[in-house]
């Protein structure tokens, strides 16, 4: 046993379980926890602007693959609720942090007093986002609860926990035990359900992949590629699993469109669907057909389709058992990538490709690395880059997920960067959704986080605008904007910015941006754009 404040207990709890670095905003139910962390020097302190920032940041950090998981800090009440956003970003998109929160007093919880920053009942408030929450009461159950939060964030399906802690816990000394990290099983597959599922896609003629996030969290991605290679069968991916194959695979057919994808239909003729890590959240592109689906949250399997053949498992090891299970009863199938070669032409030739959308994303993918982080914002090029702008490599392209929100895009890329200093980091904002976080610029100058963000400039909350003008007879209400002249906004900050006007130029400013020893915005002015979402 170890004497120790319960401030100086979660600090070396947290360093135990290999957390680096913590994004937090700092305040006076947190003072304990701060002066805990001041005596570990092997964990970095970034302090945001804003609450909200500091679990956006905390989802990049986890999601680019940052040592350890992203960890967010604030204070209680106000402080959790504004990170709640994230939080439930972070909880849409499957991606593991750890939330640690103040509390008030300790025997004034749940009084109704209106003490500071008072919420009544605080964990009810943020269960409907967090996979697991917890309040710590006593100083000495400090380590123990913060090793029950990461067996939580290892296990299972990867979604944010909370902690929440009062203040006398943290400043109280008490004698501790503290814990080693344990990395808990992967779940494993049923033999039977994987001998079962081996054969109905040996029986299959045409059989079809659909992957989603649960393949790049898993990092499954290499038993991804035996699969489909021994089945010679085409993958299909969410917004969330792109890069779980190469779009330069042979057997790659990209992303799902965001609306009214055919590929599922009887065309195609895919008469089997491998699901893996997917919701399969539009069952409306099925067509009867029988469906294998592997995920790791049993919930999951079969709430969409019926017709499903469910594995409860982790991804890479149901995969890498079921690739075992297919090479022991039949060979390799002979080579289609002529044939979904020309099923990728087929669906190309069917897409309506939208300008400037086509041409500015061109230009984004020309200046990102094959090994650069894009972040696709909540805008007109954001939402088309998830069907249209190609990826390579798992972890390099990340999207709010259902939970859509505007504001996460550039504090996502910046908790990125510091998880791949090394790696090109680009976030495609709009001006409206940019202004949730903008103050993070001063963030990034602070801890010279060399992000890029490019604001599309159309001086509206450009969707709806346009579809107020399509459908509402051309009445706009409520969708205009007034802006701050972006380029003097970067520069009052102590960043560099820079307007690009066509895609060329858009081009040239990322690649300098990606290259320069700051922090860089690019604004990008635009008129109203036509519907991304043909």
């Amino acid at each position: 046993m170890v004497k120790m404040t319960g401030g100086q207990a979660l600090a070396r709890s947290l360093y135990l379980e290999g957390v680096r670095v913590i994004f937090g905003l700092p305040g006076v139910q947190l003072y304990h926890a701060l002066d805990g962390l001041s005596h570990e020097p092997g964990i970095r302190f970034i302090t945001t602007r804003h609450e909200q920032a500091t679990a956006y940041m905390a989802d990049g950090y986890s999601r680019a693959g940052g040592e350890g998981v992203g960890v967010a800090l604030m204070v209680p009440g106000p402080g959790l609720l504004n990170a709640s956003a994230a939080i439930g970003t972070a909880y849409a998109a499957s991606s593991p942090i750890l939330v640690v929160s103040g509390q008030i007093e300790r025997d004034l919880i749940g009084v109704n007093r209106g003490m500071l920053h008072e919420v009544d009942d605080q964990l009810d408030s943020i269960r409907p986002v967090t996979k697991w929450a917890e309040r710590i009461m006593d100083p000495a159950e400090v380590p123990n609860r913060v090793h029950e939060a990461f067996h939580q964030l290892k296990s299972g399906r990867p979604r944010p926990v909370e902690i929440e802690v009062p203040p006398e816990t943290l400043a109280e000394v008490a004698d501790v035990d503290l814990y080693e990290p344990e990395e808990p099983p992967r779940k494993a597959a049923d033999p039977g359900l994987i001998a079962q599922a081996a054969q109905t896609l040996i029986d299959a003629d045409n059989p079809l992949i659909w992957v989603g996030g649960g393949v790049i969290s898993s990092g499954a991605s290499q038993a991804l590629t035996k699969v489909a290679e021994h089945l010679q069968a085409p993958v299909i991916m969410t917004a969330e699993g792109r890069g779980a194959i190469s779009d330069r695979h042979p057997l790659s057919l990209g992303a799902l469109r965001l609306r009214n994808d055919p590929i599922a239909q009887p065309q195609y003729g895919h008469d089997v669907i491998l699901a893996v890590g997917t919701r399969m959240a539009n069952p409306q592109w099925l067509d009867g057909q029988r469906i294998v689906q592997i995920d790791v949250d049993p919930e999951e399997l079969g709430r969409n389709y019926s017709d499903t053949l469910g594995i409860h498992a982790d991804a890479r090891v149901a995969l890498d058992d079921l690739h075992t299970a297919l090479a022991s009863r039949t060979p390799a199938r002979a080579d289609r990538s002529a044939e979904v070669a020309a099923v990728r032409t087929q669906r190309s030739d069917t897409v309506i490709r939208v300008e400037p959308q086509e041409s500015l994303l061109d230009a984004v993918r020309s200046a990102v690395p094959e090994d650069g982080i894009l972040i696709s914002g909540m805008t007109q090029l954001g939402y088309y880059a998830r069907a249209h702008f190609p990826v390579y490599e798992p972890k390099t392209f990340m999207t709010s997920s259902y939970f859509g929100n505007l504001g996460y895009a550039y504090p996502t890329a910046l908790g990125a960067k510091v998880a791949q200093p090394d790696k090109a980091v680009v976030a495609l904002s709009g001006d409206g959704g940019f202004l949730f976080n903008s103050q993070e610029l001063a963030t990034a100058v602070q801890y010279g986080i060399n992000a890029v963000v490019v604001v599309f400039n159309d001086n509206a909350y450009g969707n709806v605008m346009r579809d107020q003008v399509n459908r509402f007879d051309g009445r706009v209400y409520g969708a205009e904007l007034h802006n701050p002249d972006f380029v003097r906004l970067a520069e009052a900050y102590g960043a560099r910015g820079v307007r690009a006007e066509g895609p060329e130029a858009l081009e040239q400013a990322i690649t300098e941006g990606i290259s320069a020893d700051g922090p860089t915005l690019v604004e990008v002015p635009v008129s109203m754009m036509p519907s991304p979402f043909e």
